[in-house]
């Protein structure tokens, strides 16, 4: 019995420590989801969970790179929090389909109004909506500094190396994959939507086929009263020629 005892309390330690060493894992501060489509626009969410005991979260800054530089940064209002979006002067000018561009958006903040913090055991998403995407890599790292309100910093910034271990402060990452069709950005979207030349014919080919269905609809109903009424009036008319 004494056995079976410890046993049980040295596979309770074992899983113990084994949660305890996964525990930061799920701490992280990630980008959700993990992938998008170069060229496009996406809604990158920065999902911060607190992993502290005792303070909130209070701040959050997210930096764009400028090698591959991203020229609109949309926020959404977020209850309790402030958001401000900064751009700045590129080192040199970058091509952009196409055009020539020498500014972009450097960095991004949402700082907690007074009474607001991420609490300890809580997280929260906060939206990003980015474009175009970079064409000329397949990664784009965002490395990301939480502030607490008990002065603790913590900086989400080392990259992710394949086949590598993971480092315990890994930054955002999203994977940026080939867009589908070679459709980029707004035309990407109209796609999706039906809003291309081909999706227009279709749709003008088939209203031109409803409202034939229609005529033709209308012209049989009214062929068919026709009919209808002339042999009503022969039936009456023989009646009273009998």
């Amino acid at each position: 019995m004494f056995t079976l005892r410890r046993s049980a309390a040295v596979a309770a330690v074992a899983a113990g420590l084994l949660l305890a060493g996964a525990a930061p894992a799920f701490a992280h501060v990630t980008a959700q989801p993990g992938t998008a489509e170069q060229g496009g626009y996406t809604v990158v969410n920065f999902r911060v969970p607190n992993e502290s005991a005792t303070a909130g979260t209070v701040k959050l800054q997210v930096n764009l790179p400028v090698d591959h530089p991203i020229t609109s940064a949309r926020t959404t209002p977020q209850p309790g929090w402030t958001a401000e979006v900064v751009k700045g002067t590129l080192p040199a000018p970058v091509e952009v389909n196409g055009a020539q561009v020498t500014e972009a958006v450097t960095a991004v903040t949402w700082t907690a109004q007074p009474g607001t913090r991420i609490g300890p055991g809580q997280f929260i998403d906060f939206p990003l909506s980015v474009g175009p995407l970079p064409t000329d890599t397949d990664q784009l790292v965002l490395p990301t500094v939480q502030t607490y309100d008990d002065g603790r910093v913590v900086a989400w910034d080392q990259p992710t190396v394949a086949g590598a271990e993971e480092p315990e402060h890994p930054a955002p990452t999203v994977t940026l994959t080939a867009a589908a069709g070679g459709a980029h950005g707004h035309d990407a979207a109209a796609a999706t939507s039906g809003g291309s030349t081909e999706g227009g014919a279709t749709d003008t080919t088939a209203r031109w086929l409803g409202g034939t269905g229609l005529l033709l609809g209308a012209l049989g109903l009214g062929l068919g009263g026709g009919a209808l009424l002339r042999s009503r009036r022969s039936t009456a008319k023989e009646k009273v020629d009998a």
